[in-house]
């Protein structure tokens, strides 16, 4: 049991990018065969590690010609989710962020989505991160919260943050006697 469990740590923590990797070799001895494999314009590649659409990590592990790596990073972090921009294509993103969790298509607005599962920071249990494309190019961004089949809880970190206690006389209200 904790083996698995020593095990089960040790590969989120290489997923988020925890461990330097030194050379391609080393990243897929310890991550697999990448999801993707882009070719970059300056001659480097990058592996693409995606665990969409249940993990919040997207890998990218920059790889100059020789094998050795440039740089990883989580694809799927706040930095890299605000340079998504009006007018990138599909393509762009994809390289970008990486493999995405799912497509919705919305035939009234002419919307295509695509969402990526992402850590956690609203109010809800999960959070995902939408782009919405219109004729192939983004036309914005936004987040969906998704909560509990209970609902939100208010004072807990899977729901609404809690309101402080205050008596009603001290916020105008005046309660009228029965």
């Amino acid at each position: 049991m904790l083996l698995a469990l020593a095990a089960l740590v040790a590969g989120c923590g290489q997923m988020g990018g925890m461990r330097p990797l030194a050379t391609e070799a080393e990243a897929i001895a310890a991550h697999g065969n990448p999801v993707r494999r882009w070719d970059n314009d300056d001659g480097t590649h990058t592996l693409e590690y995606s665990n969409q659409p249940y993990g919040h990590v997207t890998l990218m592990v920059t790889v100059d010609p020789s094998g050795k790596v440039l740089r990883q990073e989580n694809a799927l972090a706040f930095e890299n989710l605000v340079r998504v921009a009006p007018g990138m294509t599909r393509e762009e993103v994809s390289r970008l962020l990486g493999s995405h969790r799912t497509v919705e298509f919305y035939r009234l607005s002419g919307e295509e989505v695509w969402d990526w599962n992402i850590e956690n920071d609203g109010p809800g249990i999960y959070t995902y991160f939408n782009v919405h494309f219109v004729d192939g190019k983004v036309a914005r961004t936004s987040r969906t919260y998704i909560f509990s089949p209970s609902g939100p809880v208010m004072g807990l970190r899977s729901g609404f943050p809690a309101f402080p206690h205050a008596p009603m006389r001290s916020m105008g209200l005046h309660m009228m006697p029965r």
